[in-house]
């Protein structure tokens, strides 16, 4: 008998929608270490991260009433994590710069590492050493598994700005791994 993903912890859902705190608290429990890792992923700040998450799960339990099992109850609630990630760094006024601003063309002869083996260690350290914006596209491309036109929906830019961030995005953390 296989089971609906969308209805893992449902008991736990249910009765928090119920008002039942002890509920939340296991819920809370049970996701806050993922959800503080995806913010300090796209937040780069403990204390950022910290926020976010606690935001996030406040109004998760304030509006439980809307999650009607169209994911998980993790899925649901990460996403509200990156929206909140991404609304933060917004006001901290880290912008993305469409392709149009910019003179640049893609080579055909974009180098790439398939063919070595990179430390995770050396990617991870990478992806930090990113400017926000590219990490924010990194982020959510390659680690969260976004697709172009949903991160264009996500941090309302266009499709192709989405592209070419990522493109640059990778192209700079291929620069940054081999220097390490």
């Amino acid at each position: 008998m296989e089971t609906d993903i969308r209805f893992t912890h449902q008991s736990l859902v249910e009765r928090s929608k119920a008002g039942h705190s002890s509920s939340q608290y296991e819920l809370y429990s049970l996701y806050v270490d993922a959800m503080y890792n995806v913010g300090l992923r796209f937040l780069g700040n403990k204390e950022d991260a910290e926020d976010i998450v606690q935001d996030s799960f406040v109004d998760a339990f304030r509006n439980l009433e809307r999650f009607k099992y169209e994911s998980s109850f993790g899925a649901w609630l990460k996403r509200i994590v990156i929206n909140k990630s991404i609304n933060h760094l917004k006001a901290k006024r880290i912008d993305l710069v469409p392709m149009e601003q910019h003179a640049f063309h893609l080579s055909q002869e974009e180098e790439t590492m398939e063919n070595e083996a990179v430390d995770i260690k050396k990617v991870k350290q990478g992806i930090a050493q990113l400017p926000d914006g590219y990490k924010q596209i990194i982020n959510l491309y390659l680690v969260e598994g976004y697709d172009h036109v949903e991160i264009a929906e996500i941090l309302d830019i266009t499709t192709s700005t989405s592209k070419s961030q990522y493109h640059r995005a990778k192209r700079k953390l291929l620069e940054i791994v081999k220097e390490l």
